[in-house]
């Protein structure tokens, strides 16, 4: 199985390889679109701002690249989040493959701290990226930006409100939790994704 992390302006690859290596994975990290469409499942991570993001794959034509993928696609974090129509995060013009906002956590109390850093449980999990047994299971997140829960949410986490965990449509996946730093819930999460 070719498995291929789209190499871009953004953080957070290299745990990603890691993680894949750890299930026997060798993924190839590159922005090359011959790659990129040739693979059998796709991840597009990142940690990092997203007007900046949006510019850098628009420069490369790299945005029209990921809408048209046929694949399984899976986005990560601020992957998710670019995978969206729009985002308060600059006022960015997204990928638009889910058709909701981003939007920025605004504090209710002195305690909410943003950004939103820590282990929060998965909960109303559905899909073929999640497992019955992942139900209220913890995961890793670390975000100021959050998808609300919309008609693609298949995993939901409560941090100020309730919020989007996970998306699917089609055949594009994402979760705003980090599955590779997020133990063995994580790592049976890109182990279901392999799968697909």
């Amino acid at each position: 199985m070719k498995v291929v992390i789209i190499k871009y302006n953004a953080g957070n690859i290299y745990s990603v390889d890691y993680a894949l290596k750890r299930l026997g994975v060798e993924p190839v990290i590159t922005d090359d679109p011959k790659l990129i469409c040739s693979a059998d499942k796709v991840i597009f991570p990142g940690v990092g701002e997203a007007l900046s993001t949006m510019t850098y794959l628009k420069e490369r034509g790299l945005d029209a690249l990921i809408r048209g993928l046929k694949q399984p696609v899976l986005g990560i974090c601020l992957g998710m989040q670019l995978m969206c129509r729009f985002s308060e995060e600059g006022s960015a013009i997204c990928l638009g493959i889910f058709d909701t906002h981003v939007k920025r956590f605004i504090p209710d109390r002195h305690e909410d701290k943003v950004p939103h850093m820590g282990w929060n449980t998965l909960t109303d999990v559905k899909s073929c990226l999640f497992t019955a047994e992942q139900e209220d299971k913890f995961a890793y997140f670390v975000h100021s930006y959050y998808v609300p829960l919309n008609e693609y949410t298949i995993a939901t986490t409560d941090y100020i409100l309730p919020f989007s965990a996970a998306l699917h449509k089609d055949n594009f996946y994402a979760t705003q939790f980090h599955p590779e730093k997020s133990g063995d819930v994580g790592e049976q999460i890109l182990t279901n994704f392999l799968k697909l």
